[in-house]
């Protein structure tokens, strides 16, 4: 697990590409908001975090998959990490923030994505 990355992995560096080439700028993952969220609009005051599927327990085909080894604790692990996330966005709408999070097997088709990322951002 030390080679796993936490910060610029491949969805969010996807994800950071196309916000540039719509134009759009943004900060990367400040420490003094819940969760330090991948990618921060601050004078918008909104964040957006890119999860992998697995690791945060999406319910993708991939997000479902489990290791066939210690079974137990990675079902204790995914679900704390669940919780944590959801504590997170709780803690950053009372600040006054929106959050919008993308699973990275939503990440395939750009169009779409583009079109999410534009509402987000221009709401």
């Amino acid at each position: 697990m030390r080679t796993v990355k936490g910060r610029h992995t491949k969805p969010e560096m996807t994800v950071r590409r196309l916000l540039h080439r719509m134009g759009f700028r943004y900060r990367l993952h400040r420490e003094n908001l819940p969760g330090k969220p991948d990618i921060v609009f601050g004078p918008r005051r909104k964040v957006i975090f890119v999860h992998g599927c697995f690791w945060h327990g999406h319910d993708c085909k991939r997000g479902k998959r489990m290791p066939a080894t210690n079974v137990e604790y990675w079902q204790a692990k995914i679900a704390r990490n669940v919780e944590r996330h959801g504590r997170q966005l709780a803690a950053l709408e009372a600040a006054g923030w929106s959050a919008l999070t993308l699973w990275e097997c939503a990440l395939k088709d750009e169009s779409a994505l583009a079109l999410r990322l534009r509402a987000f951002l221009e709401d």
